[in-house]
């Protein structure tokens, strides 16, 4: 019979080196802080990649399972949350090269690419029906000419922008030199401009959103998998 006792947690000023050592020793709390606080990041760099929303969660459940499993293998070289994107990134590129040739999303016919939406569910909920259809519309066109993106110019966005990570920490995660990045940046944002950031810039950062029960429910397959209590 499952527990009623609520789950543990860590007080947030708690170091990378510290919550590894703490889930090393197999502390559900440190696992839970660990997974919790990079579910987010993680699916929006897979997706990013895989440009599918069940195969990103996929993705990530592996990855924590690789990395959860090998904790050891952390040298505190870079902070835990780049650490693990690394190893999403790896994952979500194996799973991309092992696909089978597909037809690009330009050649698709209209109703084909209707079915390309990844539908998310809202970030806040709304009394107001019409404000809402708006907002997912809206967020939509958002994710879609997102997903548009040639590969190397959607990881900059995803990461500089959607995840706002700095100009460092994107060239540390994707292996490029700052100035890279800052014109890829230019480049995606160029290529969303007129589409996209004219009309609703700011709703940008709401796009993939992760939260809520998804995240819960990320987080208790993680911790069984690994044979920690959920």
């Amino acid at each position: 019979m499952p527990s009623t006792m609520p789950a543990k947690t860590l007080p947030l000023s708690i170091g990378d080196t510290e919550l590894v050592r703490r889930a090393l020793a197999r502390d559900e709390a440190a696992v839970r802080a660990i997974v919790q606080a990079n579910n987010r990041r993680l699916f929006r760099i897979a997706r990013g990649i895989l440009r599918n929303d069940s195969e990103a969660e996929d993705v990530v459940q592996e990855a924590y399972v690789r990395a959860l499993t090998h904790l050891e293998g952390f040298r505190g070289d870079s902070s835990l949350s780049t650490w693990l994107s690394r190893i999403v990134m790896n994952e979500a590129m194996g799973r991309l090269r092992g696909r089978r040739p597909t037809l690009g999303l330009s050649s698709l016919p209209e109703h084909g690419r209707e079915a390309e939406i990844i539908q998310f569910p809202a970030a806040s909920a709304t009394s107001d029906p019409e404000k809402s259809m708006a907002q997912r519309e809206i967020r939509e066109v958002v994710e879609h000419a997102i997903d548009e993106l040639p590969e190397p110019f959607r990881l900059v966005f995803i990461t500089r922008v959607i995840e706002e990570m700095n100009v460092e920490e994107t060239a540390a995660l994707l292996d490029l030199k700052p100035e890279t990045v800052k014109t890829r940046l230019h480049r995606a944002r160029a290529m969303l401009r007129e589409n996209v950031e004219k009309k609703i810039g700011p709703v940008i950062l709401n796009a993939f959103p992760f939260a809520g029960q998804r995240c819960e429910r990320l987080t208790a397959a993680v911790l069984k998998r690994i044979g920690l209590p959920t």
